[in-house]
């Protein structure tokens, strides 16, 4: 079944073959994947799907893959969990948690992206893969390239959190730190792009890499019935997520997996101190002022994010809005989940509960209405944003009286 056409201008629309090109060499817009959803149509089923593996591969009929699954087989179909509790807290009717915080290898989203990315290299004969990360990235692609024994450069900012950091070294890559923002860092990973045949996943083959992010939205679909919520709230930082949950729910209304038309409403979240695509749609403006992040979410903290623009056109198309999230606000929404539903998430996750909570109390989401939540990572990579809020209740001596005396302390403070 040939199912690409080739890549796309985002911009233009001129077409490419599909080759680790990303830009538009006649208005140096952004190339996207391209498919032959004709084709597809009677091939790809519901059944089909179900048919296929319990990963994200269960949807390869429409990722830009054309041959064998090189790396990533257990990679995503992560739980869609009805978090009665959290809806109760939040007066809500509603609300699910689609929680990647659990997604195999390397507890994000971004095992999803990177396992189309890596296996795209391999399928272009590439034998080095790279990228520019804040973290998530950093961790998965790392991994990927020692499932597929390729060699790895991974280009970090020096501010890192250590979690993160060990969280990829010890995967065994070439680590380069760089003393400047992602925003920096980026921008030296596209002059060395040019210069080395290397397969950097965000650069390159950025428009294979992020169809790997459709599957995130192809699985809350699947999992809520073939049905499509109401509402959904993405964290950005780049901005590509928002994106390509949309285009996979449109895509599946396209092959008629779902029935009706797609209602939901796409929602952005980001920290206060890196909000530049919330500030678009807070403006009703197109035009992206990048900023220099300052926040605990290091994770969403890019300051001039490649798909701004494409975002900000979601959440208007969608009837969708976006709000910021203190770095204050952000603690506390990593607290609320953990204490409501036992999901521990990164700063990036704090992000999108806060912001859903202020988008429900502010009545932009009716509390009647369904909700997703995206959880896109795990918060054993970012603990130092808890130290100072969390420590030992009690401190004792090991001796049964001393229990006896503490306990008694902790009912006299709780009467």
């Amino acid at each position: 079944m040939a199912k690409l056409k080739g890549l796309k201008c985002r911009e233009c629309g001129r077409q490419y073959p599909a080759t680790p090109v990303h830009v538009c060499e006649f208005c140096f817009g952004p190339l996207e994947v391209d498919y032959q959803y004709e084709a597809l149509k009677g091939v790809v089923t519901r059944e089909s799907i179900a048919a296929g593996p319990p990963s994200m591969w269960r949807y390869k009929d429409l990722l830009p893959i054309e041959g064998e699954v090189a790396v990533g087989h257990h990679v995503g179909f992560t739980p869609l969990i009805r978090a009665q509790n959290l809806a109760e807290e939040l007066d809500c009717k509603e609300v699910w948690i689609k929680n990647d915080s659990v997604c195999h290898p390397t507890w994000s989203f971004k095992d999803r992206v990177v396992a189309v990315a890596v296996t795209k290299a391999r399928e272009f004969g590439f034998d080095t893969v790279a990228c520019a990360s804040t973290g998530n990235l950093a961790n998965s692609v790392a991994a990927h390239a020692a499932e597929g024994r390729l060699k790895s450069y991974i280009f970090i900012p020096a501010d890192l959190e250590q979690g993160k950091v060990l969280g990829t070294l010890v995967y065994n890559p070439t680590l380069v730190a760089v003393h400047g923002t992602y925003d920096e860092v980026n921008r030296l990973c596209s002059e060395i792009a040019d210069k080395y045949r290397w397969a950097f996943v965000n650069v390159n083959f950025r428009p294979y890499y992020s169809e790997g992010s459709k599957s995130f939205g192809y699985e809350i679909a699947e999992q809520l019935g073939w049905r499509t919520p109401q509402h959904i709230i993405v964290p950005c930082a780049g901005g590509s997520l928002i994106t390509k949950i949309w285009k996979a729910l449109k895509e599946l209304k396209t092959l008629g997996l779902i029935d009706g038309p797609v209602k939901t409403k796409m929602h952005a979240a980001q920290a206060l101190g890196c909000g530049p695509i919330v500030t678009m749609i807070k403006n009703d403006s197109d035009v992206l002022r990048p900023v220099r992040p300052n926040t605990i979410a290091k994770s969403l903290a890019i300051g001039n994010p490649a798909d701004g623009y494409y975002a900000y056109k979601v959440a208007k198309e969608s009837g969708g809005h976006g709000e910021h999230a203190t770095d204050e606000e952000i603690i506390e929404g990593m607290l609320l989940l953990a204490r409501t539903e036992g999901i521990f998430t990164e700063t990036a996750g704090g992000v999108t509960v806060a912001v859903t909570k202020k988008l429900i109390e502010t009545g932009v989401i009716p509390r009647g209405e369904s909700v997703v939540i995206s959880i896109t990572g795990n918060g054993l990579k970012t603990p130092d944003a808890l130290y100072e809020r969390l420590e030992a209740h009690v401190k004792i001596k090991p001796s049964l009286s001393a229990f006896d005396r503490a306990l008694a302390d902790l009912k006299n403070q709780a009467s």
